[in-house]
């Protein structure tokens, strides 16, 4: 047996051609019955629906514990957006702001490997990613941990 004598295991069945005329055995309403929002072109509710009724998962109380409130929110800087400063320099969070990199400060700064430096650089934030400290070592510089 070679590849061009395999058959797909699928029958050849023609598909049904719903609203095609009386004589189909399915034409007129196309299996649909008459009328009702189940024969409609959208037809059907979501799932969830229960005909303007409150729906049991909005009536239920929602319990358990969600730590959305307390969550930490970072700045992400990449590696390659702090190509901007000269070598040596201290970059801060403040730094950072003033110079337009980031909108907020948030919880902290946390400096992504992304990108290349090819600057000395001391930096201050709250997080620094593995491949970020490592580059940034790598050039002599320090990744301080405030």
């Amino acid at each position: 047996m070679s590849l061009h004598e395999l058959k797909s295991g699928a029958p050849n069945k023609a598909p049904k051609r719903k609203g095609r005329g009386y004589g189909s055995g399915n034409g007129l309403t196309a299996g649909r019955g008459s009328k009702g929002q189940k024969a409609r072109s959208g037809g059907g509710v979501k799932p969830g629906f229960e005909g303007g009724q409150m729906p049991l998962y909005r009536r239920v109380p929602k319990r358990g514990f969600n730590n959305y409130e307390f969550r930490k929110v970072y700045s992400e800087v990449k590696l390659s957006d702090l190509e901007v400063f000269e070598n040596g320099t201290e970059v801060t969070a403040e730094l950072l702001k003033a110079n337009g990199i980031i909108k907020k400060i948030n919880d902290g700064i946390v400096i992504l490997g992304n990108g290349n430096l090819t600057k000395k650089l001391n930096v201050k934030a709250a997080r620094f990613t593995k491949t970020a400290s490592e580059k940034i070592q790598a050039l002599g510089g320090k990744a301080e941990v405030v």
